[in-house]
């Protein structure tokens, strides 16, 4: 089963400008990216899936509730100074980048942490790259310009000026999005919205 790379997760430096995020180049070893890539579903539309709604592998669910695990919780809480022993936390997968996907934009407020994996080929396309911004009006306005590419990682905290996105990509664009919720209310509303979105985008097929 596949596994995040630990040493690595305790050892990433986070960056607290513009905001608290850190990268990581590979979150797994190279042969366990591989097979996720190979098993992860084929998610032909664009927007968010949540897990419950997809028909996944075994291993890619294993991969996902690592998160959920005391250590996961316990080294990005710490580097992220945040508690996250009791709060509920959320997976969600994209599989296909719209032309309009990528807009600038933060996250909402009811998320604590956010956590993105990619799991692609190697990245070729000139556009698709996440950025990192310092504001929310300029997309070349960036500190960092990440690649989507195979079991790369970021994690950031959602604050006010979280500002992210990326220039127009339409193609496959694989990701998995984990996200620490403020309560299970706010789950809760994330799973309504999510799955209404799922069925509307299997009646327009």
């Amino acid at each position: 089963m596949s596994q995040l790379t630990i040493d690595q997760l305790i050892h990433a430096e986070v960056k607290t400008s513009p905001f608290p995020h850190f990268y990581l180049e590979r979150s797994l070893a190279s042969d366990e990216a591989t097979a996720l890539i190979k098993e992860f579903p084929p998610l032909h539309k664009g927007g968010s899936f949540n897990i419950k709604d997809v028909k996944t592998s075994e291993r890619l669910r294993h991969f996902i509730q690592q998160f959920d695990s005391v250590e996961i919780r316990r080294i990005l809480g710490k580097k992220f100074d945040l508690d996250l022993s009791d709060k509920p936390m959320m997976a969600t997968l994209r599989g296909y980048s719209r032309a309009k996907d990528g807009r600038i934009h933060t996250d909402s407020k009811s998320k604590l942490i956010t956590v993105l994996v990619y799991l692609n080929e190697e990245w070729t396309a000139a556009t698709g790259r996440l950025r990192i911004l310092r504001s929310g009006d300029n997309m070349e306005d960036y500190t960092d310009e990440l690649l989507p590419g195979p079991g790369s990682l970021l994690a950031f905290k959602v604050t006010d000026n979280c500002w992210h996105g990326y220039p127009s990509f339409e193609g496959k664009r694989q990701s998995i999005q984990i996200n620490f919720l403020t309560g299970n209310r706010a789950k809760n509303k994330h799973q309504f919205f999510h799955g209404i979105s799922a069925r509307l985008k299997s009646w327009f097929k």
